[in-house]
């Protein structure tokens, strides 16, 4: 079955799960911004993975998703967050993850199959900006705070266990 995973990565994690995911099912992988030049129609499974960054998925998603809905609801799908929040055990399902919750309520697209990631933590990458609102963020959320550490939250058994499932779709 041919199949096109479509992400949106800030920081890189994203991208990386869904290589990861491409790896596994035998996919082809874009970034939203490359898909303007695939023709969806081609493929009979589309995978999208986005990232979160202070609450909110990429403007540019939206319209995607929005663009692309009649579509995307005739084919077979899946969709995948990946967010700081989801290192919590009981905020890593897209109904317990507050982000995913609200994203696939506020959408008309049904993907066929959800999925929920932590990201990754690359403090020393970001601007001064992000750094400093990160950590904000991180401290009162009870997460790390330390500027000079990177930390991987990815379950790469939990993404395994969704290419499984992808595959078997």
């Amino acid at each position: 079955m041919k199949t096109l995973i479509i992400y949106s990565s800030r920081d890189g994690q994203t991208k990386k799960i869904a290589e990861f995911i491409a790896r596994k099912i035998h996919a082809e992988v874009v970034s939203l911004e490359q898909s303007a030049g695939k023709n969806l129609n081609d493929f009979e499974r589309i995978i999208i993975g986005a990232s979160v960054r202070y609450g909110h998925f990429h403007k540019a998603l939206y319209k995607f998703i929005e663009k692309q809905t009649a579509l995307l609801n005739q084919k077979t799908t899946a969709f995948f967050g990946v967010n700081l929040t989801a290192r919590k055990e009981e905020k890593n399902t897209p109904e317990t993850n507050v982000y995913v919750r609200k994203f696939l309520q506020r959408i008309s697209w049904r993907p066929t199959l959800s999925a929920v990631f932590a990201g990754a933590l690359f403090y020393p990458r970001y601007n001064f900006f992000d750094r400093t609102m990160i950590r904000l963020i991180m401290k009162i959320t009870g997460g790390e705070t330390d500027p000079a550490v990177e930390i991987e939250y990815t379950d790469w058994n939990k993404v395994a266990a969704f290419a499984a499932e992808l595959a078997a779709l």
